[in-house]
């Protein structure tokens, strides 16, 4: 068995299903800490069907566990923990976090095509999609800031990661010790810390998340 095929039972192992309750409504507070995206599907005789992907960030309140619900037309269909891999007509919907926010929420064909799921225009990323439709310009210039904000972040975290590590006793024997010409004042530390959540943060409004951000935290 391979690893893809490994990874997508034990997802489907996660899938549990749900009791039908309804999509709660979006509230204004909810901003930061939760994450609706829909998927409209059309069957071949013309009916639609609206999928909606709803994952509260901060996990649930009974056990902190942090679960992706998939709900049919308003009613609760099933839910898994992360990483969730759902199966919809002619493929699945993946959905994976990370700690600044969603990381993945794709409708995957069955031909291999993945298409984004459209954010809950109330959401923090509908919000940000909208700035990008209206706002190109802005939008690009947001882009580009945030990712230097995660650099900035890298490149003050990085060097003294490597200095701690290079005096560890067998890092240290075998390769010799690296010391920082200066040392780094504590406001700068966290002045970049900052930066790189910043930036994490807006890029996971985006589903631009990659190894850059999971560098930085």
């Amino acid at each position: 068995m391979t690893f893809g095929r490994w990874r997508n039972r034990l997802a489907a192992r996660r899938v549990r299903p749900g009791n039908g309750e309804p999509l709660p409504q979006f509230r204004w507070w909810q901003l930061l800490s939760r994450s609706v995206r829909v998927l409209t599907l059309r069957a071949p005789d013309g009916t639609t069907s609206i999928y909606a992907v709803d994952v509260r960030q901060m996990g649930d309140l009974d056990d902190g566990a942090v679960r992706a619900r998939l709900y049919l037309d308003g009613a609760l269909l099933s839910l898994s923990t992360m990483p969730a891999r759902f199966p919809v007509p002619g493929g699945h919907l993946e959905v994976a976090a990370s700690v600044y926010g969603m990381q993945r929420c794709h409708y995957v064909q069955a031909d291999g095509t993945a298409v984004q799921l459209v954010p809950h225009p109330a959401s923090a990323e509908g919000r940000r999609a909208h700035l990008h439709r209206t706002r190109p310009g802005l939008s690009r210039l947001i882009s580009v800031v945030s990712i230097l904000l995660v650099l900035v972040g890298i490149c003050v975290a990085l060097p003294q990661l490597v200095e701690t590590i290079s005096h560890a006793p067998p890092v240290a024997d075998a390769l010799g010790t690296f010391d920082l010409p200066v040392q780094v004042p504590l406001a700068v530390n966290i002045a970049a810390a900052l930066a790189a959540v910043v930036g994490s943060a807006e890029r996971a409004l985006r589903l631009r998340s990659n190894w850059l951000d999971a560098l930085a935290s």
